[in-house]
């Protein structure tokens, strides 16, 4: 059986665009991209340091040891040989017991001078240890 349209009318189902395939596929993109993504995992090491508006400044009761860019070390502002710094450390820790070492090392200065200060408060008997961040 034919079917004849009216003159001048147009034949709807001619016109269609058949849309099936393409959400076939947008589909089929959906769930690739969802399982593929649950899938990716980052390898690295999360570290929380505070920011420079977010870090407090350390207590007065501390003993506060600071490491200049250039590797000097300070302790009450004052320029310390790191021979001296056990003997320093051991001084303040016998003043106030309840003291904790906090040192503020800067981002230039080397990871061995940091080591040093914190084998000699060890050495001292602080096993308190704090590393703050610089604010200068």
């Amino acid at each position: 059986m034919r079917r004849f349209s009216a003159p001048g009318g147009s034949d709807e189902e001619e016109n269609e665009i058949n849309i099936t395939p393409m959400l076939d596929v947008v589909f089929i993109m959906l769930i690739f991209f969802i399982v593929t993504a649950s899938f990716v995992k980052e390898v690295g090491l999360d570290v929380n340091r505070p920011d420079a508006e977010t870090t407090a400044r350390p207590d007065r009761t501390n003993i506060l040891v600071e490491i200049t860019a250039t590797n000097e070390i300070r302790i009450e502002r004052r320029q310390v040989d790191p021979r001296a710094l056990r003997a320093n450390i051991e001084r303040l820790h016998a003043e106030n017991p309840q003291a904790s070492v906090v040192i503020q090392a800067d981002r230039a200065s080397v990871t061995q001078t940091l080591i040093t200060v914190m084998d000699a408060a060890r050495q001292a008997g602080v096993y308190n240890v704090s590393i703050a961040e610089n604010e200068t």
